[in-house]
């Protein structure tokens, strides 16, 4: 039988000398492996097992609830976020009522770029949106994750160099292994109807699809934010607010077709 994945998270009680120690002593006791292991919170380590049947994971929460120095957090298949908690020693930011929210400030564009790169590498559908403010590195975190995802990424319309409205691709490109990255500014104020065509057709292969600035783009559609699996919101500080208005103030692009509105 196949080894599995399991991620165990416990909060530290009483933290004396050599309870890390008597844990790991446990695990090998149990014929579990230990992957990983890192402080994933204040006071909370995160461990990535692996098991060969679940008939030890049951074994060993029972022995670890007799415990009084830990208490079971977690205790379950891994999640992406657990992975990448134990991987950078922090769990991601997700929003308490809309589950699918996640955000990152610019000090963390690493773990952002971590974790869109996990999502690049699955297959199939994936409709990813994209808040944030002019310059916080929205469009440079997506090209990384594509790189490391080992992903050829495409540009649909785009203000990253100049301005960039695509209204067809050629045949190579219509690859359910590129990502599809769009600005939702773009397409929805300078592009023309055959953009949209192209832009339906893009949402029908089953691909992952980028989309910055998610609020705009379904405003202007047919598309709305449900349709989105991931909603990304990247700030150059926890405070910051995203706003629209510099849109506005600057008429989004001047004569030379550069945004006012980029990156």
């Amino acid at each position: 039988m196949d080894r599995k994945e399991w991620y165990l998270e416990y909060e530290i009680q009483i933290n004396r000398p050599g309870l890390l120690g008597d844990i790991s002593s446990l695990l090998g006791m149990l014929s579990i492996n230990i992957i990983s292991i890192n402080g994933v919170d204040e006071g909370k380590r995160g461990l990535l097992l692996l098991v060969k049947n679940e008939e030890q994971i049951v074994r060993l929460e029972s022995i670890l609830q007799t415990m009084e120095t830990i208490k079971i957090t977690k205790i379950r298949e891994p999640k992406l976020r657990d992975k990448l908690a134990v991987r950078h020693g922090r769990y991601i930011q997700r929003d308490a009522d809309d589950k699918k929210t996640f955000r990152f400030i610019r000090d963390e564009l690493g773990i952002l770029v971590d974790f869109m790169a996990e999502i690049f590498k699955k297959e199939g559908h994936k409709l990813i949106g994209i808040r944030g403010m002019p310059r916080v590195g929205k469009t440079e975190s997506v090209v990384a994750a594509s790189v490391c995802a080992s992903k050829k990424w495409l540009f649909v319309s785009s203000t990253l160099l100049k301005q960039t409205i695509r209204n067809q691709l050629i045949s190579d490109e219509y690859n359910a292994n590129n990502i599809f990255i769009l600005d939702g500014i773009v397409s929805t104020q300078r592009a023309n109807e055959r953009h949209w065509q192209l832009v339906r057709e893009i949402m029908r292969i089953p691909a992952v699809k980028v989309i910055e600035h998610p609020d705009i783009f379904v405003q202007n559609s047919e598309y709305t934010l449900e349709d989105f699996d991931y909603i990304i919101e990247l700030r150059d500080h926890p405070d910051q607010e995203i706003t629209y208005e510099v849109i506005q103030r600057n008429n989004f692009l001047n004569d030379e077709g550069f945004g006012g509105f980029d990156y």
